[in-house]
Formats: C-alpha cells, sequence, structure tokens
C-alpha cells in the first residue's frame, strides 16, 4: 500500500468583535455604524490577542466589515500578537442589516428580535424588518468562496459579527452547504477555528464560541437579541441594529 498523504488545509480564524454598547446612559440608542467597543469589549479583544500570541500564532492576513467594532477589535489583537498588519476591509461582511422598528407593528416586535435566530432559520425571514437571512446568504457566502480562492494564505483572522459568523459557521457545518442555525451562540469576543481544503466541501470545524475570558460561558444563559430585546422594552428605542 502506498503512504497515505494527509490533506492540506488552511485556518480560518473567525471572531465577533467585542462588546459594545447600544444605549446610553439616557437610554437612547448609539448609532450601530459608529459605535465603539466599551470598557468590556476591549478586554475581550486584548484576551484574544494574548491567547493567539500564547499559542505563537502567526496571521497572513486579517481582514474586517469595516465597521469601527471590528477595525478596533482586530487592532487590539494585533497589538497584543505584535504584528504589524494593516486589516483589509471587506464590506460584504457587514451585519446583517436591520430595518426601523417604528415600521412594524407592536404585535410583531417580539418575532422581529428574536425569530431570525431560531433554530434552523428560513431564508425569507427577515432581520428587525431589514435585510433578509436570503439576502445575508447571498453577499456573505461569494466572499467567503473568494477568500478560498485567494492560495496567498495560510492562516487568515476575520473579526466580524454575530449574523454573518452564522452565516459563515453555519456553511461550514453543512460542509459548503447554504443555511441558517441561528441557534449557534456567538460571544462577543469569541475564537472560531475553521480549517479548508481544497475541495469545495471540505471543511473542518474544530472550534465554536471560545470566549478567552469565560470559555465555559459561566452564568451566561441568554441570547444577545434577547438581552437587546429587554433593553427595548426598557428604553422603548426605536433604533438598534
Amino acid at each position: 500500500m502506498p503512504p497515505y498523504e494527509l490533506p492540506k488545509r488552511r485556518r480560518i480564524f473567525l471572531m465577533r468583535h467585542g462588546d459594545v454598547t447600544y444605549f446610553d446612559d439616557t437610554g437612547r440608542a448609539i448609532d450601530p455604524e459608529s459605535v465603539p467597543l466599551n470598557e468590556r469589549g476591549r478586554e475581550e479583544a486584548s484576551a484574544a490577542g494574548r491567547e493567539f500570541a500564547a499559542q505563537k500564532i502567526v496571521f497572513d492576513r486579517v481582514i474586517v466589515s469595516g465597521l469601527p467594532r471590528t477595525l478596533e477589535t482586530a487592532r487590539r489583537v494585533l497589538a497584543e500578537t505584535g504584528q504589524s498588519i494593516e486589516p483589509e476591509i471587506w464590506p460584504e461582511w457587514q451585519e446583517i442589516r436591520g430595518g426601523k422598528l417604528k415600521s412594524i407593528s407592536t404585535s410583531d416586535v417580539e418575532r422581529a428580535f428574536l425569530s431570525v435566530f431560531d433554530g434552523v432559520v428560513p431564508e425569507d425571514t427577515q432581520f428587525l424588518g431589514g435585510e433578509t437571512i436570503g439576502k445575508l446568504l447571498d453577499r456573505a457566502l461569494p466572499a467567503l468562496t473568494r477568500l478560498r480562492d485567494d492560495k496567498k494564505w495560510d492562516t487568515v483572522l476575520l473579526v466580524l459579527h454575530g449574523g454573518v459568523n452564522r452565516a459563515l459557521l453555519s456553511h461550514a457545518i453543512t460542509a459548503g452547504g447554504r443555511a441558517f442555525f441561528g441557534h449557534l451562540s456567538q460571544a462577543t469576543g469569541c475564537i472560531n477555528a475553521l480549517d479548508v481544503g481544497e475541495k469545495p466541501g471540505d471543511w473542518i470545524v474544530h472550534a465554536i464560541n471560545h470566549s478567552p475570558p469565560l470559555p465555559l460561558h459561566a452564568g451566561v444563559r441568554n441570547t444577545t437579541m434577547e438581552l437587546l430585546y429587554q433593553q427595548f422594552l426598557r428604553f422603548k428605542s426605536d433604533d438598534i441594529d
């Protein structure tokens, strides 16, 4: 028997940006296009960077969506690893876009907040009255194919968003399929580790939702959208993303 040659794969580290504050002290919604990391989010990003540094991970490329919270997270990671890499901006991976909550009827608000991350989500499901899951997949998956088609990198860091991460993870879990598993938790500042081979369906999922400050997620029993919905009811805001 000839010797078995192990498949060659490349590594994608997929992060969610660090924590942000969507409401100010008065309860007013902060513009999601410009919101920066809060103190907790800055520490989450730095903690991720320290973990990469401890394991001597070297990135060939760093890609962000372009929204400030992804760029700030990436730069804090790189500060800890000691790498001088200018993050690339790929707007195709911006977060799923919500509409205006004031256009949603009172009876539909709860569903608008919570259904998009409920199990296997149909593609016609809208996020807060805005973009559908299908439209998110239409822009997020071709960008992933474009990244894979570039053979010049071995290890890449992507710093993106909770919804976009779920789209990419669902694609990997289904070996290159088109799906959206809304119940995949993505804590702020978390790290996912994926390997990709030459064939379109060659995906290996090594880690999902690893959170360096809180690896076992002790005390966390709710989703981001559940917490945001609670805040919305408290503050009666109509302009969050």
